[in-house]
């Protein structure tokens, strides 16, 4: 069986708290706080049998650096239409950079906005 690439991701946060309200505002989802060692950590949902991968909010000051210009991690829009999403960004404490633009018609729609810790995000949706 092939794997994907991506095995785990982490996303660099300035104030947790703050970073788990927006995304769970913004995405309609729980995520799951934890301590790893010195790292403050909120996982996203994770399903080991379906696509994807997981991946978490990260707190760590001398290791991580929230950024606007770095790496890009795409989110599925669970809801079928990243319109709904994106429509959420703004009341949670982000910015829209790009609304729902199509990529092409056979790989759907992304979108861009900066999250409430000033990092740089896309989703993605088929409609």
């Amino acid at each position: 069986m092939q794997n994907n690439m991506v095995g785990w991701f982490e996303i660099p946060v300035e104030n947790m708290e703050r970073a788990i309200d927006f995304y769970e505002k913004v995405l309609d989802i729980k995520l799951d706080r934890n301590q790893m060692g010195p790292l403050d950590m909120a996982w996203f949902p994770y399903a080991p049998e379906g696509l994807g991968s997981g991946g978490s909010l990260v707190y760590f000051p001398d290791g991580y650096k929230t950024s606007g210009d770095g790496v890009l991690v795409y989110f599925t829009a669970h809801s079928g239409d990243l319109a709904n999403e994106l429509s959420r960004v703004e009341g949670a404490g982000g910015k829209v950079l790009q609304g729902k633009t199509q990529i092409s018609p056979e790989h759907g729609y992304m979108a861009l906005f900066i999250d409430s810790e000033g990092n740089r995000i896309a989703l993605h949706s088929r409609e």
